[in-house]
């Protein structure tokens, strides 16, 4: 299996000045490229098992109905050359419709779902695509100055098929004011590479008049690489 490098540009900057908390965290030197021959071609193999009923339904793991809108997000998911990356895992994780985290270190002043957890997991089929049933997540302030508001987002975590395709991302929504403050987001330099982390509305996922859809593309590694970013 041949990878080619990801273009300059769609990785994140490891030290972007207005994403405060780089300073402490991000690379101050050039990465060495090492060859490990594990990476690309010891297969990873996900079980039909590894699913429970309802994981792919972020809206089902409650007692009942949870708030805010609820849509579906589709997409395919690809290698460099177009092929499909079938049978691996997405791991998928957001915030409620308020803006607020399941998890102790949110204490973010907006109420808790206690029918929505916010996490979920699935499959691509033979073809490449995933499909999943959740709430669009809200907005939220994190703290990096007196206005900082993230976009609504959604995280994904995705395996491919071997270890050198291992992506963490974020899908954001389209037509967002915030986008153009948010320094995650524009801490992608290469613009195109930018807008592939924005899903697009799509009328024909939509169903009926339960739920919204819309479309999130995937390219793992390579040409036309879907940037990393937490």
């Amino acid at each position: 299996m041949r990878f080619d490098p990801v273009p300059q540009g769609v990785w994140p900057d490891p030290l972007h000045a207005p994403y405060k908390s780089t300073a402490k965290r991000g690379a101050r030197q050039a990465p060495v490229r090492a060859a490990c021959p594990a990476l690309t071609s010891q297969p990873l193999v996900f079980p039909a098992t590894l699913l429970a009923q309802g994981d792919d339904d972020l809206t089902a793991r409650g007692g009942g109905a949870p708030l805010g809108e609820r849509i579906v997000v589709t997409g395919r998911v690809v290698d460099e050359d177009g092929r499909p990356v079938r049978d691996s895992l997405i791991e998928v994780w957001q915030c409620n419709s308020a803006g607020r985290y399941w998890h102790s270190r949110d204490q973010h002043n907006a109420p808790l779902d206690p029918n929505f957890f916010g996490f979920g997991k699935l499959l691509t089929d033979a073809a490449g695509r995933y499909r999943f049933v959740t709430i669009k997540p809200g907005a939220y302030p994190w703290g990096n100055h007196s206005k900082a508001w993230r976009p609504a987002h959604i995280h994904f975590s995705l395996f491919g098929n071997v270890l050198a395709q291992r992506l963490v991302t974020q899908m954001y929504f389209p037509d967002d004011p915030l986008l153009a403050y948010d320094p995650i987001f524009q801490s992608v330099p290469d613009a195109p590479a930018r807008r592939s982390l924005v899903s697009r509305f799509s009328l024909e996922e939509t169903v009926g008049d339960q739920m919204l859809g819309y479309v999130f593309d995937i390219v793992l590694r390579g040409r036309d690489a879907t940037p990393f970013g937490v």
